[in-house]
């Protein structure tokens, strides 16, 4: 079976209504980076993060996948696909993608601030129950953090992502600026000769990178397309 790794950014959940960070009406522009999305900003004001991660929660659990997280699902019929997404929401999970790799950390996690990357210490929160309390413990007894890599802090996950894109028969990047560090670094280990999909509405993303095809729609319209390129539809 054909691998196909898929490298999504926020672009990919624009259509479920979710605001991406970075553009004119992000969320950078209510929330300084510095004060919500930093070590620093943590130890200022963790109950200013513990609030705003709360917030974002509470919209993330009030949509739903897009037909284009739908349709990266549906790959896993035909191929074994690896799913690498910058985003911290869980609706490649929600519509059904089996392996997601989250290089930026995930929204519906919480762990331990002395170290975030001990399991024993991470739990999962549930629709119901989707609130931190400022000032809530970890088990380690220190305070309950977001499972979010903060600017700065090292991406754990990212090593994975490269053995998953040097192994992939199949490129496809979709709703991301290659902009973002670590990251965009990722098209780099492909195998020579793999094709690569970008699905970006932006012109200009993507100049430059060998064997792309550049499919100039958001992510369901853009992911149709691919379906037919394949051969899946």
């Amino acid at each position: 079976m054909r691998k196909i790794v898929v490298l999504t950014g926020a672009g990919m959940s624009v259509e479920s209504g979710l605001k991406t960070f970075r553009d004119a009406d992000g969320l950078w522009e209510e929330y300084p980076v510095q004060q919500v999305a930093t070590h620093e900003g943590w130890l200022a004001d963790p109950t200013l993060v513990t609030n705003f991660y709360n917030m974002l929660r509470k919209k993330c659990w009030n949509v739903k996948p897009n037909e284009g997280h739908r349709l990266v699902a549906e790959l896993e019929q035909k191929y074994d696909v690896t799913v690498v997404t910058q985003n911290v929401d869980n609706l490649h999970e929600q519509a059904g993608s089996t392996n997601v790799v989250h290089l930026h950390g995930e929204l519906m996690k919480v762990c331990s601030s002395r170290d975030v990357d001990d399991p024993r210490y991470q739990q999962t929160l549930t629709p119901d129950n989707c609130e931190v309390k400022p000032g809530t413990l970890a088990g380690d007894g220190s305070l309950l953090r977001p499972f979010i890599v903060f600017f700065g802090e090292a991406v754990p996950n990212i090593s994975r992502a490269v053995e998953e894109v040097q192994q992939a028969d199949i490129l496809v990047i979709i709703g991301t600026s290659l902009n973002v560090y670590p990251a965009a670094g990722l098209v780099h280990y492909v195998k020579p000769g793999t094709p690569i999909y970008l699905i970006d509405p932006s012109p200009s993303v993507g100049s430059g990178i060998p064997n792309l095809t550049h499919i100039q729609k958001g992510a369901s319209e853009g992911m149709k397309e691919l379906m037919k390129l394949l051969g899946t539809q």
